[in-house]
């Protein structure tokens, strides 16, 4: 795939960029006929713009690390994709608590996987309890894809005895080491 230039894009545009955060997930919900409805929680954040980014499908025309800025004409290319939906579920952001339950372990054994590096975060949030900042956490968050790739990555491991280990227990996954790096 060739690379994208953003300068020769944004100059190509018959008019202004819009933001992934807002238009551009509102207009990949309204292709797949689930609308962002404001007010209730979207159905296409810019967590799933992000990963599009990542995958090539879009190009940041902006320098801000806060916010994106993508061509309407390539977010309307995005759209009319067959594949939307696929990539749009592929890509849908999953908290710690629900990529544990997707896989059907415990938090302290998604823990596990994190540290043995078996799933990577893209991106995380803050999220804050109160109007304080000191109330404040960042939670990691997942590609759905990611997680759904963790148990065929890993035969070697006895999926079922590891979901029956009951609360209290240490993880089977505890003794692991994570793999070395390549040199």
């Amino acid at each position: 795939m060739e690379a994208l230039d953003a300068d020769a894009i944004r100059a190509a545009m018959p008019s202004a960029p819009i933001g992934g955060g807002g238009a551009a997930a509102d207009r990949i919900a309204d292709a797949l006929g689930t609308p962002n409805v404001i007010g209730e929680k979207a159905n296409v954040t810019a967590f799933v713009v992000r990963r599009f980014v990542d995958r090539g499908l879009l190009v940041d025309l902006s320098a801000n690390p806060d916010g994106t800025l993508h061509h309407p004409g390539q977010v309307a290319e995005v759209c009319r994709r067959e594949d939307l939906a696929d990539l749009v579920a592929a890509d849908t952001p999953l908290g710690p608590e629900q990529a544990a339950a997707r896989l059907r372990v415990r938090r302290a054994d998604f823990d596990h996987m994190v540290r043995l590096g078996w799933v990577r975060s893209p991106q995380s949030i803050e999220v804050r309890f109160g109007t304080s900042r000191a109330g404040a956490v960042n939670v990691a968050l997942y590609t759905t894809a990611s997680v759904d790739a963790v148990v065929p990555a890993h035969p070697e491991v006895d999926w079922e005895q590891l979901r029956a280990v009951e609360k209290g227990r240490r993880s089977p996954l505890a003794s692991l080491r994570p793999a070395p790096a390549p040199a």
